[in-house]
């Protein structure tokens, strides 16, 4: 069998069915909607319809809501950036921090920061500048010879009002 030679099962597609092109093709005028009704106009959205019945989700509570200034942050282990190291993606002697984490492949999208935590085992003596490290990475990135230094989270959302007014 060759590449040139393979081909769909006998039966398996279908040629679109070009609807609404004359009376003559068969499926011209209404085009196979019927005549007359909701479901023969354009526009038409029946998802959740249960027959003039009030809709689940409409019966269902509301729950939750969407906190605006809800930070997102990148989550790296220690054991993470240990890897890194050992495959040569980070420098252990330079600061490891965001911009060389995306320079790296590690990081990719937006965040408001990089958060360490402390999952694994580290042996490299690493310089980290990160927005928050949890107590036990903090603890097994010193206990290795390194140091976590936190940076602060720049705010993004409105500004604070000032009480000069």
């Amino acid at each position: 069998m060759n590449l040139n030679e393979i081909r769909d099962n006998a039966g398996s597609t279908k040629n679109r069915k070009r609807v609404g092109r004359g009376i003559g093709s068969g499926t011209g005028k209404t085009a196979g909607r019927g005549v007359k009704g909701q479901k023969s106009r354009s526009g038409v959205s029946l998802l959740g319809f249960e027959g003039g019945q009030m809709p689940l989700y409409r019966r269902l509570p509301k729950r939750g809501f969407n906190n605006i200034f809800a930070k997102s942050f990148a989550i790296f282990n220690v054991c993470d950036l240990q890897k890194a190291v050992d495959n040569k993606k980070l420098d252990a002697k330079k600061v490891i921090n965001e911009a060389v984490l995306r320079e790296a492949g590690m990081l990719k999208g937006r965040y408001d920061g990089i958060r360490i935590l402390a999952r694994g085992e580290v042996k490299a003596k690493l310089n980290i500048e990160a927005s928050g490290a949890s107590k036990a990475a903090q603890e097994a990135v010193e206990k290795a010879g390194g140091k976590i230094t936190i940076a602060e989270v720049k705010p993004s959302g409105p500004a604070p009002k000032s009480d000069d007014s």
